[in-house]
């Protein structure tokens, strides 16, 4: 074990954040470590032992919405955090709430009391703190726990009591509510900052198509201690147009050697038009690397040009070093709902693998002038990119014909098709490709585990005269009026009664070795027997949504299938290994941790917000061996 652990530190850059040795027993950011590697040297539980994996404790935080009363439904995508001894998770309420880790006994909560009934357009969820320990060792608050709420404030708690950080701004608190154009609800945060260098950086959440202004999507850095804005960076910043958003709400990494936090980017507003925007939109649909002391721009590197699908940058990069032609090479890779992944230089954002320029098709649109070409990774492609009225899938004929027939009434069904007034097919849809569940690093094999989506979406733009507000489509499409442009649109995922349109797997577990650049195993991952009964006898894998990690026992763990099966797989094969029932759909990223000389694995399992179909949990489930 600290044999491998040494080699395995060797791999990485340095955390920076516990230089104690239970680091290695700890998950201390939510990718495990600043890198956001989701990579754990644990060892105890092993492909030879995983079968004996069994429940040990269920903690219920009794925070569930199931869309009623003026609320909007609730998911649980907590991704908890375990330091010495202690399991921190946050709920759709926002509450905080501290366990035993190894009883999953309740030590305390906070509760930071936010409106449930404004209309965040994520729903009623939160991913989790963000932990930083004060290297002043004060009494109090000497380990900070930072969560950024939906109603647009940033609240720092003491690890040990859960009492708010009195110097941290009021009371401890920052208002994030001042940003122009804000809007209650339309402005929200989902996901957990993230800490480097005494500096606390945060993102945002904002709603997609309601309109063509809003919000922007400042990305600002605060100080760990007293809360002052030390400074803010707007990706849109100086551009021509009517426009706003462009924000990052997923998971950031840190790199606290060159002193970076490297940034995923979402789309511009709204998604599917873009004629008040011109030009690329830099810097959404990107990566962008900022210096975590005075948030300047070092790097940026833009994943989609003018982006008109929803093709946000939403997996959360990850920096690790990779062995190439005989060198070790530090590298941060980033992904998005194309399904392509970039491997870029993480001090100057320069690809260290290929990437080219492509022609791609152009708009008819008026008003509408597409990206000429647009960045095509030159490592293999891992969503399906295109759909053709004979590859029309359904659980029977009568599906099959409808599918068909809406493949042939479209302007087109392939990667970067443009929305059109007749309607293209979406291919990834903006659920598909790598969303924010993401990827993990398997360290001892070199290779990049990407959770791949493939799913596809009908995309129409409607005149805006034409425009009725809530009117659905004969694929259960929702209108939105893109107010402000001269085009409405309408979206929704290429299904029928029985099930999507595109052939299976819908759900994917992909093991890409970067140093060759072949993919190694593909394997589906859960059915959709769930939400369609016997749908798995004809069609394999889910939409997933929740994310993986591996361990060094060999191990992939993984939910994020809508079957609430919570699965294991071989790192080495792809074969499945393990699967568990849990109490509803896992839709996080799990975490595993050991403590007293026990390794356990959690995921929380409460349905997806976005998902009504699916049943609501408020469970955190543990697994240990017996």
């Amino acid at each position: 074990m600290r044999k491998w652990l040494r080699k395995y530190c060797l791999l990485l850059p340095s955390v920076g954040f516990l230089a104690s040795s239970a680091y290695a027993d700890d998950w201390a950011f939510y990718g495990r470590d600043a890198a956001g590697t989701r990579f754990s040297p644990l060892t105890q539980i092993s492909t030879g032992n995983v079968a004996g994996l069994k429940p040990v404790w269920t903690f219920h935080t009794g925070d569930i919405s199931d869309g009623t009363g003026g609320m909007r439904r609730t998911g649980f995508e907590s991704t908890p955090l375990v330091l010495d001894g202690k399991l921190y998770l946050t709920t759709g309420f926002n509450r905080v709430i501290a366990l035993d880790a190894a009883s999953g006994q309740q030590i305390w909560a906070h509760d930071p009391v936010i409106d449930k009934k404004q209309p965040y357009g994520d729903g009623l969820i939160n991913r989790g703190v963000a932990a930083w320990r004060d290297p002043a060792k004060p009494t109090a608050c000497a380990i900070r726990l930072f969560e950024a709420t939906l109603d647009a404030r940033l609240i720092a708690l003491d690890a040990v009591t859960g009492a708010p950080c009195a110097d941290f701004g009021a009371k401890g608190e920052v208002d994030l509510k001042d940003v122009p154009d804000y809007h209650a609800g339309w402005y929200h945060m989902t996901s957990p900052p993230v800490v480097i260098d005494g500096v606390v950086v945060v993102g945002s959440a904002i709603d997609d198509n309601a309109r063509a202004v809003m919000p922007g999507g400042v990305v600002r850095g605060f100080d760990a201690v007293s809360g002052r804005k030390l400074w803010s960076w707007s990706p849109l910043a100086g551009q021509a147009g009517k426009t706003g958003a462009g924000n990052a709400w997923s998971v950031m990494s840190a790199d606290p050697v060159r002193h970076l936090v490297y940034v995923p980017t979402g789309s511009a507003s709204p998604d599917y038009y873009g004629g008040l925007r011109p030009g690329e939109n830099r810097w959404a649909n990107s990566v962008v690397a900022l210096d975590s002391r005075s948030g300047k721009l070092e790097w940026g590197f833009q994943l989609v040009h003018h982006d008109l699908w929803d093709y946000d940058t939403a997996a959360p990069p990850l920096l690790t070093r990779l062995l190439l032609h005989g060198r070790t090479v530090p590298v941060v890779i980033a992904g998005n709902k194309t399904g392509m992944l970039y491997v870029l230089n993480p001090g100057t954002g320069k690809p260290v693998l290929p990437v080219e320029e492509r022609t791609v098709p152009q708009s008819d649109v008026p008003g509408e002038v597409t990206s000429p070409t647009q960045p095509f990774s030159s490592l293999p492609q891992l969503a399906r990119w295109s759909l053709a009225p004979p590859d029309a899938w359904g659980v029977d004929a009568a599906g099959r014909d409808a599918c068909r027939r809406v493949l042939e009434g479209v302007s087109s069904a392939s990667l970067f098709s443009p929305p059109s007034t007749k309607g293209i097919i979406s291919m990834p849809g903006s659920l598909g490709g790598i969303n924010w569940s993401g990827f993990a690093w398997d360290a001892q094999h070199q290779r990049l585990i990407v959770a791949v989506t493939n799913l596809a979406y009908r995309i129409q733009l409607i005149p805006s005269g034409q425009f009725v507000a809530g009117a659905r489509g004969d694929f259960r499409g929702d209108s939105v009026p893109q107010a402000g442009t001269d085009f409405a649109m309408t979206r929704a995922a290429m299904v029928d009664a029985g099930g999507p349109c595109i052939p299976p797997p819908w759900g994917e577990l992909v093991a890409l070795d970067l140093p060759s650049g072949k993919i190694a195993w593909r394997q589906s991952v859960g059915t959709m027997d769930e939400l369609i009964p016997g749908i798995g006898k004809l069609g394999t894998g889910s939409p997933i949504l929740g994310g993986p990690i591996v361990t060094a026992g060999g191990l992939i763990f993984i939910g994020g299938s809508m079957d609430r099966r919570f699965h294991a797989f071989s790192s080495e094969s792809g074969k499945e290994v393990w699967s568990a029932e849990l109490p509803a759909s896992g839709h996080a990223q799990p975490i595993t941790y050991q403590v007293g000389g026990r390794q356990y694995i959690v995921i929380a399992a409460g349905g997806s917000a976005q998902v009504a179909e699916e049943k609501r949990g408020d469970a955190l489930v543990a697994f240990a061996l017996n």
